[in-house]
């Protein structure tokens, strides 16, 4: 165990105050605040409640899961403190934070991001001095260890008149909430000088201008993170003007917006200005939001703006319908998906949709504090149920969360809560052009693009290969298997001109192709789709990133398929052009039976053939698909190597392999209106996908064209239509572009309707079908005309959203 850092180090000043927090202070009770902490003090009533949603409160330190986070906790500690060696520019040989040459480029961003992580590292260590059962619990020399750390990166960097450099963030959000976060654990041993000398540090960064207009970097997430900044600098130095400016300061965040940064009506996140984000963004600004709801209730300073039940409406809204078994959908976490480990309670931590999934799980359990008995008694159900089904990584096991966090979903899932089934449904999110389609036993998730939504977000050199992630990606889990489908190293291994439901040229691309934060954007507009909540269809008018790729994409979301449509592909690059239908993951050494017709194809790496007249497909232990008519596609079986550092620069080097089976149609060269249709049946056995391929009569296109596409699934009473331009089809006509879908049961129908490209300007509708009556309809819906058809008029706003009328059959 090394000793305490030379004082050689340290000037005078910040060793007398070192040597003098070290005569006074005390180890800490096991979870108890600092005996001195004056009873009805409101200020230390609040910094010990921080500390309490930060390390916990209510477990048992030598039962698992806390037993084991615990001990890795005091280890992780206990190597940081070992590897500490304070020099010019740095705190730990391996975070350089010294710039030479210091400015606010790109290439400077690495040294602002190692003083973050000094500062999170830092936290490690107080939080294993502070919490029970770490083996370092009040150990002197890990005291001694922090407060040195602290005096020199204040001296050396975070201090009143230093100019910032690199990453705004790491400035105003990671270091800030790292260094406070340590001043509310260790509180006594910091001392009042310290603090001060730290609140005049935080000022400078952090001024109030900070959050004085809602706009640039001060929005969404970033402004809930500024907001806790504010709150604990106005609770450890007794300030209510910062703390009442941290509570204000949220207000912006909560209202629905219709462009750019935060939530929208339709459960849609954006963040930097046009990237889908809930899963990562949003899931900080929820945990965030819950924090501070949490930490202020009941004070002078609660938050009781009535708009902050929209954050609570977002629960159900925003998170849940892209949770599933426990995960969060990738399509709405941005960059995040390269990530290989990012900094956790242990240090680095693994990432991935399950943990980024876990925490949007956990921070629903704490706004459950805040919220209304009937939202907490709905909460504690649907984790419970997210628990149960989370077997392929189990929630407290997740070493992502720390003892905190597992603590309140310990004590939810103590509660008895009846466990929520996983929801069934369709639900469009146009203000981020992303679909969510749930059946019984399967989940769906479409990934689209347009003038208003990224192909893709880079930045930070993370997730440099993510060209074709918004080109129609579709992601799909059965209920009980393959729910690692996209955890287990899917991203550096998948071949990234293949995404699953994309069509890509073969272009070649550079690594962060077309520009940092979500800068690279199709110029189209009609991106968009419409649903009657259990059915849906989604169009994408598809442009190629930097090529000349172009194509019309749709998708029709039934009871136990998604129907896919694909038509005027068309490129001039001079490579070739594929519409993959599948890009499955088979782990280290799948070899899963794939069956063609009923015949049992090759299982060694390396086998590529090409199916003539195929009617049907199998995989087992996934799913199937089905070809109306026959097709001719190509098939492959390969093992891919990759590793996270090819995607991120801040990954691991490690080579990892894994097995994928690809199918996909191959347009060839330059293709000049090629198109394509097929099924896929998540989760059905091989005797279902030849069943369904035998029935002629289950499916009707209707149309796959670049004017329309539409199908018909009579079984279902559905009809769905894209039209690309004004026309008519399936008994539909339409005086602009649209999508259309009716479903029939009974003596009743639903239509759905929307104007993806969002003119706004109305537009009629009109059913070739005996009406009586129109029972229901929403704003925007006028009937022109009931009789021997319907005919509506559509006044459609400019935000993509479905418009439904119900009406009783003649």
């Amino acid at each position: 165990m090394p000793s305490a850092v030379p004082s050689s180090l340290l000037s005078r000043r910040a060793l007398l105050r070192l040597t003098a927090a070290t005569a006074l202070a005390a180890p800490l009770a096991a979870q108890a605040g600092p005996a001195s902490a004056a009873a009805g003090d409101v200020y230390d009533t609040l910094r010990l409640k921080w500390r309490e949603l930060q390390l916990g409160s209510g477990f048992d330190p030598g039962a698992e899961p806390y037993r084991g986070k615990l001990r890795a906790l005091g280890e992780s500690a206990r190597k940081l403190r070992e590897t500490m060696a304070p020099a010019k520019g740095s705190l730990w040989p391996d975070a350089v934070y010294g710039d030479p040459e210091p400015d606010t480029e790109a290439d400077s961003f690495p040294y602002s991001e190692a003083l973050q992580r000094s500062y999170y590292q830092l936290r490690t260590m107080a939080e294993a001095y502070a919490q029970p059962g770490t083996g370092l619990t009040g150990d002197a020399a890990l005291r001694t260890a922090i407060l040195t750390g602290l005096d020199h990166l204040h001296e050396e960097a975070y201090h009143a008149g230093q100019t910032r450099y690199g990453n705004w963030y790491n400035w105003q959000i990671g270091a800030p909430q790292g260094l406070l976060d340590i001043c509310c654990h260790l509180y006594e041993e910091v001392g009042p000088e310290r603090i001060a000398d730290y609140a005049a540090a935080v000022d400078h960064f952090v001024p109030d201008s900070a959050v004085g207009s809602y706009t640039g970097t001060s929005t969404g997430a970033n402004r809930v993170d500024l907001c806790r900044v504010l709150a604990l600098r106005g609770i450890l130095t007794r300030t209510p003007a910062k703390i009442a400016l941290a509570r204000d300061a949220l207000s912006p965040v909560f209202p629905y917006v219709t462009e750019g940064d935060g939530l929208y009506s339709d459960g849609s996140f954006i963040q930097h200005t046009y990237v889908p984000y809930a899963g990562s963004y949003g899931s900080v600004m929820v945990g965030g939001l819950a924090l501070l709801f949490a930490l202020l209730k009941d004070s002078d300073w609660e938050v009781v703006d009535p708009k902050r039940q929209i954050i609570l409406d977002s629960v159900e809204k925003a998170y849940a319908p892209f949770l599933f078994n426990g995960l969060v959908m990738d399509s709405v976490s941005g960059r995040a998906i390269s990530r290989e480990s990012a900094a956790g309670p242990n240090g680095l931590t693994p990432q991935g949709d399950h943990v980024r999934g876990h925490g949007i799980i956990a921070a629903i359990a704490l706004l459950a504090r805040s919220a209304s008995a009937a939202e907490n008694s709905r909460w504690q159900s649907m984790i419970t149920g997210w628990s149960r089904r989370a077997v392929y990584q189990p929630l407290l096991d997740d070493p992502a969360l720390g003892v905190a966090p597992a603590a309140r979903l310990a004590a939810v899932l103590a509660g008895g809560a009846r466990p929520s089934p996983e929801p069934v449904g369709h639900s469009l999110f146009a203000g981020m052009d992303r679909a969510v389609h749930r059946r019984p036993g399967w989940a769906a998730n479409l990934a689209m693009a347009s003038d208003r939504i990224t192909y893709y977000e880079t930045g930070n050199g993370e997730n440099l290969r993510g060209w074709h992630t918004g080109s129609g990606m579709l992601y799909w889990w059965p209920k009980d298997f393959a729910n690692g489908q996209y955890t287990d190293a899917f991203w550096p291994t998948v071949d990234p001109y293949r995404l699953p439901g994309t069509t890509t040229s073969r272009k070649k691309l550079a690594d962060g192709e077309g520009g940092d934060w979500g800068a690279a954007r199709p110029q189209v507009r009609w991106v968009g789709g419409t649903g009657d909540g259990t059915y849906g269809i989604s169009g994408q008018h598809l442009k190629g990133l930097s090529s000349t790729l172009s194509a019309r994409k749709s998708w029709i979301f039934a009871d136990d398929a998604v129907i896919c449509l694909t038509a005027g592909v068309r490129a001039k690059d001079g490579t070739a052009v594929d519409t993959v239908v599948e890009n499955r993951n088979l782990g280290e050494k799948g070899v899963h039976r794939f069956t063609v017709d009923g015949t049992t194809q090759p299982t060694a790496d390396g086998w590529n053939t090409t199916l003539h007249k195929a009617r049907w497909a199998h995989l087992a232990g996934h799913g199937g698909y089905v070809f109306p008519g026959g097709a001719e596609l190509r098939a492959l079986r390969e093992a891919r190597t990759g590793t996270w550092a090819a995607i991120n620069k801040n990954g691991g080097t490690t080579p990892l392999s894994r097995r994928y089976l690809t199918l996909w149609f191959d347009h060839g060269s330059d293709p000049d209106g090629a198109a394509c249709a097929y099924l896929v049946l998540p989760g059905a056995s091989e005797a279902q996908v030849a069943a369904r391929a035998a029935d002629p009569g289950w499916l009707r296109v209707l149309a796959n064209s670049e004017q329309q596409q539409g199908v018909s699934v009579p079984s279902l009473g559905l009809t769905a239509v894209n039209f690309w331009a004004a026309g008519s089809l399936g008994g539909l006509t339409t005086g602009a572009p649209a999508s259309v879908l009716v479903r029939r049961t009974g003596s009743r129908a639903t239509l759905a309707i929307s104007e993806p490209p969002r003119t706004g300007a109305e537009f009629t509708v009109s059913w070739r079908q005996p009406v009586t009556a129109v029972t229901s309809r929403d704003p925007g819906v006028e009937v022109v005309a009931t009789g021997d058809s319907l005919s509506l008029r559509i006044t459609p706003g400019k935000l993509g959203a479905s418009h439904r009328c119900t009406v009783r059959l003649g």
